[in-house]
């Protein structure tokens, strides 16, 4: 019996979480459920999984939950911080944003292995997490389609990575697939929603609109399999069947199929080392098509300068992930235009990026990312007035 602590409980990834555990109730068990403010979701998840330990980070909200007095509540900023390392389990991140980075830090202290959707944790912090993982022995199980796919491709060890002349990221093109930059200038954040192929939370799927997504999903691949980024091709392929491929030293490329859907990833990660016999939706090869293009970074510009950042290396990627938050956030609000993502991400790492230098310790990265949040945060009011 595996315990799971599951950090995003009541967002898309942490309830098809709890969709496997209800597959495989002999091998599964919530030994912890954590989540932001949706406490009427939280309490049914209660009532049905009655977990151990309950965090929930708005005090107002935690207090309207009905808690069994057996059960350890943390409530509050460090809320899913503290459940992280509460007890030894298998922890799923499925948070969103760099308030996923301290929690995972807190499960590695712990020794938990962790199974990872939370992007930000590898994006703004993947040296020290990865150094972290490595020297405690701990595995970092990927639940994203794309890194899922290759570590699957990889026969589940991402050591094998190093014998292997390249990794080939898939990328559905997003809901703006084929468009000019003239067809995007007025796009709404209606329209960066209407993703063609995935059902994703928001902040996830306006990346995906502007491609910044395959950029983040570049560096963590660069930290989750020990590659640099030149070995890491990008390939947009709109069926989203192929989910990724490996390219081998003698030319050979192997891949992984299936339709679009999380709950595989989610399944695979979770009862690792076994894998799933629950089948989602099986592959037919009837009228299938399979099509391949080159991404447009002149474009989708995010793509590119997440290429670009890569390269620069140290803290160039964690400037380029606050940004990206609060441009994103704005956009969503409809405060800011789709290219003007681009546009203030590039402002602030003129600003912020001093060279080459990686980060030592965790509160670096916090507190750079505080910064850049508040520079582009303030940039923006400025510039709209």
């Amino acid at each position: 019996m595996k315990e799971l602590l599951i950090l995003g409980c009541t967002g898309s990834i942490g309830t098809q979480a709890l969709e496997t555990v209800r597959r495989y109730p002999s091998k599964l068990k919530v030994a912890g459920l954590c989540c932001d403010k949706n406490a009427p979701l939280l309490q049914k998840q209660i009532d049905e999984f009655k977990p151990r330990y309950v965090a929930i980070r708005d005090k107002d909200a935690a207090k309207t939950l009905d808690i069994p007095p057996q059960t350890v509540l943390f409530t509050g900023e460090n809320a899913a911080t503290e459940i992280a390392g509460a007890t030894d389990a298998t922890v799923l991140n499925a948070l969103v944003g760099i308030s996923g980075l301290r929690p995972t830090m807190s499960a590695l202290s712990r020794g938990n292995t962790i199974a990872l959707a939370n992007k930000e944790t590898l994006v703004a912090g993947g040296d020290i997490v990865m150094k972290t993982a490595r020297e405690r022995g701990i595995k970092i199980l990927p639940v994203d389609s794309e890194h899922s796919a290759i570590w699957q491709c990889l026969n589940r060890n991402a050591a094998a990575a190093k014998d292997v002349e390249k990794l080939i990221l898939t990328a559905s093109g997003g809901p703006f697939r084929g468009k000019s930059r003239e067809e995007l200038k007025d796009v709404t954040i209606d329209d960066a929603l209407r993703h063609p192929t995935w059902n994703m939370g928001v902040k996830v799927t306006v990346d995906s609109s502007t491609m910044m997504n395959k950029g983040f999903e570049v560096i963590e691949a660069s930290h989750l399999f020990g590659v640099g980024a030149d070995k890491i091709d990008i390939v947009v392929h709109r069926q989203s069947i192929i989910h990724s491929m490996v390219k081998y030293s003698d030319g050979s490329v192997i891949a992984q199929m299936s339709f679009p859907d999380m709950r595989l990833p989610v399944q695979l990660a979770l009862l690792y080392p076994e894998r799933g016999d629950y089948c989602f939706s099986p592959l037919s090869f009837d009228g299938l098509t399979l099509d391949f293009e080159k991404p447009d970074t002149d474009v989708f510009e995010c793509l590119k300068i997440a290429l670009d950042c890569v390269k620069a290396g140290g803290k160039a990627t964690a400037i380029l992930n606050a940004a990206n938050e609060v441009a994103v956030a704005m956009f969503v609000k409809r405060q800011i235009k789709f290219f003007d993502i681009p546009y203030y991400i590039k402002r602030a790492l003129d600003r912020f990026y001093d060279g080459n230098q990686p980060f030592c310790e965790l509160d670096e990265v916090l507190d750079v990312d505080k910064k850049v949040k508040k520079y582009v945060a303030d940039d923006i009011g400025r510039i709209s007035v």
